[in-house]
């Protein structure tokens, strides 16, 4: 194609020539730039030089985007760098491979491909953003040396704690044993005996006693809203704190509460479906302490458009005025459990009130729902709650409000 003037008229002007599967009109004043049009109208500014021997076509970008004075400025620029021995082409060639290596690629794509097997892809995506990537993310990842990883643990643990620097060992490992399968070269530098706790540290049983029951129990009453009845509802209803936080007035069916299979800890796994939590008198007296704000869909929240957050200052505060310190909320479902087993509760519909799945045969064959037996367990446990809360003599009214 011969030369061309070209101006900001002939660019938004210019057509591919019949046939052409790509036409090159070449500037007549800056030898080598030029624009390449596709039959179907895309326009690109190109330069064209040759380095070492080698003829090399360098893409400026989008003609609808970009100036032509400042890609014409960009061809003088590559133009320059050729002078200089360099070859600007291969080197841009390179560093989108290199960025495609890093860590924070890497982390990207495992979260890409494996993210609809995983319950939790938002909160480890949160986790790589605020914890590893302004350290490691733009490195090579088979650059990263153990020293690296180390180094990143101890701000971790340092900042946040050792439960925090183990969560983020156990998701760098995962992501590098799956990079490791998928590369021919690659070795995790991530090795046994990284971790920030010892095992036994890992596991908890505790459970709260009556009385420290009883104290978080009358300290939530008096707690302002929706925090006190947070509380409350999460150990009547032995349900985790993910799940009561992310409650919608939506999933409030009738007398049940109906958590989709998205949105449950094991909702990733294939197959699975909603799960129904029968709600005991008590728990529909804690959700009816709640004035349901128009536009906001949560039953939990305290702005009206998200829901609660801010966990840690609550309960630092909260430990202050009950008195309790030492035990999460996690341990308000392994002491709805045992007080079920105290109530005389079936272990198997227990299991169920806690979502969990009966192994073993009876596990596939039996599909019966359980649901009145579930009702009859929750009502049991606030039946505990309020012997332990309110012992036997004392003139209070019961959990349930039976009026």
């Amino acid at each position: 194609m011969p030369s061309k003037k070209l101006t900001a008229a002939f660019v938004r002007s210019a057509k591919a020539q019949p046939g052409d599967e790509r036409t090159f009109y070449w500037d007549e004043d800056t030898a080598g730039f030029g624009l390449m049009v596709t039959p179907l109208g895309h326009r690109s500014y190109v330069a064209q030089y040759r380095a070492r021997g080698q003829s090399r076509r360098y893409t400026i970008g989008n003609a609808a985007k970009i100036e032509i004075d400042v890609a014409r400025k960009r061809a003088k620029k590559i133009f320059g760098q050729v002078a200089d021995d360099r070859d600007p082409a291969l080197e841009k060639r390179r560093a989108a491979e290199a960025a495609q290596h890093t860590l924070k690629a890497v982390c990207e794509r495992y979260l890409a491909r494996e993210g609809e097997k995983l319950r939790t892809t938002e909160q480890r995506r949160a986790m790589l953003e605020r914890l590893v990537y302004a350290r490691l993310g733009d490195r090579q990842i088979d650059e990263i040396r153990r020293s690296d990883i180390h180094t990143l643990l101890d701000d971790v643990e340092d900042t946040r704690g050792a439960a925090m620097a183990d969560q983020v060992l156990a998701l760098l490992r995962r992501i590098m044993n799956w990079h490791a399968v998928r590369e021919d070269d690659f070795e995790s530098p991530i090795v046994r005996g990284m971790a920030r706790r010892k095992p036994e540290e890992h596991e908890r049983d505790r459970i709260l006693s009556d009385d420290e029951l009883r104290s978080v129990w009358l300290t939530a009453e008096k707690y302002p809203g929706p925090w006190g009845q947070f509380v409350r509802f999460l150990l009547l209803t032995a349900a985790r704190r993910t799940e009561v936080a992310g409650m919608t007035w939506d999933e409030i069916r009738g007398n049940s509460w109906v958590i989709p299979a998205a949105r449950y800890k094991t909702g990733y796994k294939k197959g699975a479906t909603d799960v129904i939590l029968p709600l005991s008198s008590a728990a529909k007296k804690v959700l009816a302490e709640i004035p349901q704000i128009q536009g906001c869909e949560f039953a939990f929240s305290t702005d009206a458009r998200h829901p609660i957050s801010g966990f840690s200052t609550f309960k630092l505060k909260f430990d202050i005025a009950c008195g309790v310190a030492g035990w999460r909320f996690h341990d308000l479902r392994r002491t709805a459990r045992s007080l079920m087993s105290r109530a005389g509760v079936n272990p198997d519909i227990a299991e169920r009130c806690l979502g969990h799945a009966i192994l073993g045969v009876r596990g596939v064959y039996d599909r019966h729902r359980y649901e009145a037996e579930m009702l009859h367990a929750f009502e049991a446990l606030a039946a505990q709650i309020d012997r332990i809360v309110n012992p036997p003599g004392d003139n209070v009214v019961a959990l349930g409000g039976t009026g």
